[in-house]
């Protein structure tokens, strides 16, 4: 079979690979729609991010659906033919972290299309998949492949509104537009949210804001004076998800967050300076997210369930051998949300 396969700083290539039977407990999954995420354009683009480097070709992808082709001995919660979300965490179940209920903290993950370990994870971008059957999520009839697709990063945003907390009733704000910005203002309407205010210093996602449900949506890069309305008092913001990875951003925000405030940081840019006198004497909630566990099958239900419509979202669909020019247009923040391959 083929694959797109990352070999150094914007050398991907289609390859031939392996594509094994599937051993007893596993499935091979016919790939059918895969999403670029913002880790795989790290990759592209520089080889990796932080100090996670590639250090050796390694199929990119981890936002995967398709239908199963086949199943090994005793697998019984999917058939040939079932139409599925592949859930791309497979942690060990056996670490401290496992055993007390924190799977997406374990000390053994294995996560598709990753290098922090090695050998690397090979990721999902391939015209099949062998997985553990566990990782197979059967999707509902009316949801598409490419819905299901999505599953990955609309769970991503699910445990971050966990982490939140309640937001029925809250004034949200959600500073950071890409695919999981967006994906925060479905996550925050399904809450409940009474407002629901999304920054960014692009038009063009801001556009899909306001037609993913966002109450205002502002750039930041235009009118630096835009959240002043929200400054009343010390602030009156509820809930920040921070989602943009830019100290600027967080810094601006910390500003209109009333006292008692939760701050949810879900984008990573790097290291970034707190500024910790205003966290103190607002005392504001600062948490941390970090991927998801239950959330994964949970996204599929709700979209299942026409719930969460992230349609919108989706703004372009190549073949898998155009994937360089699919990885250039999903890097151009103008012209794309979210981009994926079909195999």
């Amino acid at each position: 079979m083929r694959a797109v396969v990352i070999h150094a700083p914007k050398d991907l290539r289609i390859d031939s690979y392996p594509d094994p039977a599937p051993a007893p407990g596993e499935v091979r999954v016919k790939i059918a729609n895969g999403g670029i995420c913002g880790s795989d354009l790290h990759y592209y683009h520089h080889g990796g991010f932080g100090v996670v480097r590639i250090q050796q070709p390694m199929a990119l992808g981890h936002e995967i659906a398709g239908v199963v082709a086949a199943v090994g001995d005793g697998v019984a919660n999917v058939k040939p033919g079932a139409r599925v979300a592949v859930n791309p965490s497979r942690p060990c179940g056996q670490c401290p972290h496992c055993q007390e209920g924190m799977r997406n903290q374990c000390l053994d993950m294995r996560f598709l299309g990753s290098a922090m370990r090695f050998p690397h994870v090979q990721g999902g971008f391939r015209e099949f998949i062998t997985v553990d059957a566990t990782q197979a999520v059967p999707i509902a009839d009316k949801l598409s492949l490419a819905e299901a697709a999505v599953a990955e990063p609309l769970a991503v945003c699910l445990h971050a509104g966990k982490q939140a907390g309640p937001l029925l009733g809250k004034r949200v704000l959600i500073t950071g537009c890409g695919p999981i910005g967006a994906l925060m203002i479905l996550v925050s309407r399904f809450g409940g949210a009474s407002e629901i205010v999304v920054t960014d210093v692009a038009d063009a996602p801001l556009a899909v804001a306001k037609k993913l449900g966002a109450t205002h949506a502002i750039n930041v890069a235009t009118d630096a004076t835009a959240l002043d309305p929200w400054r009343a008092g010390k602030g009156v913001f509820d809930t920040l998800f921070e989602a943009s990875g830019n100290q600027a951003a967080l810094r601006t925000a910390l500003d209109v967050l009333r006292p008692g405030a939760t701050l949810v940081q879900l984008g990573l840019g790097g290291e970034m300076t707190l500024p910790i006198n205003s966290i103190v004497a607002k005392e504001l909630q600062l948490r941390g997210t970090f991927r998801f566990d239950p959330e994964f099958e949970l996204a599929v239900r709700l979209m299942g369930e026409g719930l969460i419509d992230v349609k919108p979202l989706i703004t372009a669909t190549m073949p898998f051998e155009n994937a360089v020019a699919a990885f250039e247009l999903a890097s151009d923040r103008s012209q794309s949300m979210k981009v994926q391959l079909t195999f």
